[in-house]
């Protein structure tokens, strides 16, 4: 998920609820937004542009992990396939992650990327800030290395 800007929805527990960890792809906008997500599971997540003190006190930037075998990578701003925003674009092609997960922009993506052989995913925007006129959310089991089952959860304004 991303992109909530301290919107909370109580649909957010249906949809996470058979989920191991919540990732969320910055501007989560306020702590108890991250708190309440870390009350449904363990929330893996990076602060974005519009996040304040607190949540760049608990978030980094940039975060990159091992999700069942696969190098996973996640920050807010990251731009797409042939297009990468250049705070990351050195880290992507000097060591290219299997997943490469990034928001701001509010708009669902979901693009494999030929050059780098990594799986760029946006997941849009979960909260009701922006001009989208859908808010979304996107996820997948992860096993052994592959991701497969993806699903795009649409929220209607």
């Amino acid at each position: 998920m991303s992109d909530t800007h301290s919107w909370w929805d109580d649909r957010y527990v249906q949809y996470f609820e058979e989920c191991d960890e919540i990732w969320h792809a910055g501007d989560i906008g306020s702590l108890d937004v991250a708190m309440r997500l870390q009350k449904l599971c363990p929330l893996r997540a990076v602060c974005g542009n519009c996040d304040g003190g607190d949540l760049r006190r608990l978030f980094p930037e940039v975060l990159r992990w091992d999700c069942e075998g696969a190098d996973v990578l996640m920050t807010h701003i990251g731009g797409y396939p042939g297009h990468y925003d250049l705070s990351i674009r050195q880290q992507l092609y000097a060591r290219p992650p299997k997943l490469f997960i990034s928001g701001h922009s509010h708009i669902l993506k979901v693009q494999f990327d030929k050059t780098l052989g990594l799986l760029h995913i946006n997941p849009g925007a979960a909260g009701m800030q922006g001009w989208q006129q859908v808010r979304t959310l996107v996820r997948f089991t992860a096993d052994k290395g592959e991701f497969s089952d993806l699903e795009v959860i649409e929220i209607p304004r």
